[in-house]
């Protein structure tokens, strides 16, 4: 058998991909952009909005805003308003603080968001993930800190929001987020089994002494109102067999009742309360009440700086101190729920990331100009106002005054909500957010993904969700760094008519992490074939070069000079051939027929 004949490619043949010079480049480069520029003459981009508009996000939708809007936003902000204040008040107990911290959050961040926020159904307020978050960082820390963080956070994402960053969110992959958003719903249930169960100990020693102190009371109060929760949330989903304006008003009803479930679980509990206290007293209730609130409409004020506390005085680095790294992880946990929130719910997948980064740190900022805790989209809510026909960010007024009005109203009643409703509520709200699916789905497919899951699963549960993030963004970037660092290229002899020759065709975009590899597929190929045919280097999924790639390049085209080999730069554009120096050994070329001289041919 005997071997292919070996082609000879005549330098200064066109018919072999046409010899590049800077002279037929550039020539042939101002061609194609002649011809590019009187196509795109015959149209025009849509005139961009003037940046006022696009940062003042209201001005571009309040002069086309009219009655029907008005209605549909005041039913939604109300529905939403019923919704908000029983979370708030749970979420800031969650947080170890009182409850008025958590409305204070409420209704500034929906107010701010009215005038810069970009999409309507998004909620601005506390969550259960800026609760854990506060939790992790300020446990057992006077209050000031957390208003401090709340600034900082704000300050943070105001920051990324001006230098565009969010591209940050997009190093962190879904399995990541999926296991940040599980192992927080476990803390968060985990957290508040206690208060469900009436166990007032501040430190279990074993499971033993876990379930001798359960309480009676408060654990039946507590589990009744769970199971009334799940039960309501199941009237949303009820359907009848005929669509009859009746049937059509009745399923609007069970609506309503089903989204306001926490608000009714939290009214009926206090309500049962407040009716035990005035026929008996306060010290003969059988459950765990939520600490009094004396005060609690806000006042307008800068965040404590400096502050005195137990006899000492901080100062700002001293607070800066006492953070550590929630400076910097509470802001970026709140702009991965953000933004992922504003992704789930946008129109025509015109997101504005940056003002949307811009809006949450307004939110903050203003907020700790009120006490409030860090706030961040809640994906519960956002449904909420999705459901209720929410038209434009205006319904956050009327949520935000209705904050306002239980501030000023209910803060006196706040004293008679058992902690085990509240506690009930925060569980009935996370615990759809566990999921599990990821073990069955990513098994068969991607280990890699189920590791960085499982990882962040894990540490998340027992090190804190802030480190369980890390770890999921560590690996990911790890990942990305092999794949850059060893691309995947495929090497194989390919024959044109009688002729024949190496394609080296790379499967991604080769950076300068990836270039060894490269080269040494290059001359494992021409050491496999003896150095008998030409290689051709497919180039169409190339990008863009670096210095690093152009001197591969060179340093190639040389080696394989020496052993009179031809190197063919397939599908290379002529804006990348124009930053190769002219060498005599490279040729460029779009398919087959031009890879062979005429006179080559059999």
């Amino acid at each position: 058998m005997s071997l292919p004949k070996k082609l000879s490619f005549d330098a200064n043949c066109d018919e072999a991909g046409v010899k590049y010079t800077a002279k037929n480049g550039d020539d042939s480069y101002e061609l194609a952009h002649t011809l590019d520029m009187d196509m795109q003459g015959r149209y025009s981009a849509p005139k961009e909005a003037h940046w006022l508009l696009r940062r003042i996000y209201i001005l571009t939708w309040i002069r086309s805003y009219d009655r029907p809007q008005a209605f549909a936003d005041l039913i939604a902000g109300i529905t939403l308003g019923l919704t908000i204040i029983p979370q708030s008040i749970a979420y800031a107990a969650l947080a170890g603080l009182s409850s008025e911290y958590g409305l204070y959050s409420a209704f500034i961040g929906s107010i701010i968001y009215v005038f810069f926020g970009t999409i309507p159904q998004v909620s601005i307020g506390p969550t259960s993930l800026m609760a854990i978050m506060t939790l992790q960082f300020c446990a057992d820390k006077p209050v000031q800190m957390v208003i401090v963080l709340a600034f900082l956070a704000g300050f943070v994402e105001l920051l990324m929001g001006i230098f565009q960053l969010g591209f940050i969110v997009s190093f962190i992959p879904a399995p990541v987020t999926k296991a940040f958003t599980t192992g927080t719903a476990f803390i968060v249930v985990m957290a508040q089994l206690k208060s469900l169960l009436g166990i007032r100990l501040k430190k279990v020693n074993s499971i033993g002494d876990y379930f001798s102190n359960i309480r009676g009371t408060d654990a039946s109060l507590g589990i009744a109102c769970l199971c009334l929760l799940l039960s309501l949330r199941l009237l949303s989903q009820v359907k009848f067999k005929q669509e009859t304006p009746l049937n059509q008003r009745l399923k609007k009803v069970l609506w309503y009742i089903s989204i306001s479930r926490n608000a009714l679980v939290v009214f009926f509990s206090g309500l049962l309360v407040y009716m035990w206290v005035h026929r008996s007293s306060m010290e003969a209730v059988p459950f765990a009440l939520s600490s009094k609130v004396s005060s609690a409409m806000p006042s307008f004020k800068l965040p404590p700086f400096a502050f005195e506390y137990q006899n000492r005085t901080y100062v700002f680095t001293d607070i800066l101190h006492e953070l550590g790294s929630g400076v910097m992880l509470v802001p970026i946990v709140a702009v991965l729920a953000n933004v992922a929130i504003a992704k789930a719910f946008v129109k025509d997948g015109k997101l504005d990331a940056s003002q949307e980064m811009l809006t949450l740190g307004l939110c903050n900022l203003a907020g700790s100009l009120f006490s409030a805790m860090p706030t961040c989209g809640a994906f519960t809510r956002s449904a909420v106002s999705q459901a209720s026909g929410v038209r434009t960010p205006m319904a956050g007024i009327y949520t935000g005054l209705i904050v306002l009005s239980a501030l000023s109203i209910l803060t006196p009643y706040f004293q008679y909500i058992p902690r085990a409703s509240l506690a009930a509520v925060l569980i009935a709200a996370v615990v759809f957010m566990i999921d599990l699916t990821p073990i069955k789905e990513l098994w068969p497919t991607n280990k890699k993904d189920l590791f960085s899951w499982t990882g962040s699963l894990i540490i998340c549960l027992i090190a804190g969700v802030e480190m369980g993030l890390l770890f999921g963004i560590v690996v990911s970037m790890i990942c990305i760094l092999l794949r850059l660092g060893n691309p995947k290229i495929e090497v194989y002899l390919k024959q044109h008519e009688s002729n024949y020759y190496v394609h080296v065709v790379p499967q991604s975009d080769i950076f300068y992490t990836g270039v060894d590899t490269l080269r040494s597929e290059i001359r494992s190929a021409c050491l496999l074939y003896r150095n008998d045919f030409p290689i051709v280097l497919h180039c169409g999924r190339f990008m863009q070069f670096d210095a690093t790639f152009v001197e591969m390049l060179m340093a190639v085209a040389k080696e394989l000079a020496r052993d009179k080999v031809l190197l063919v730069l397939q599908h290379m554009s002529l804006k990348q051939q124009q930053m190769l120096p002219v060498t005599g050994n490279i040729r460029f070329c779009d398919d087959d027929q031009q890879l062979f001289p005429l006179e080559g041919k059999q």
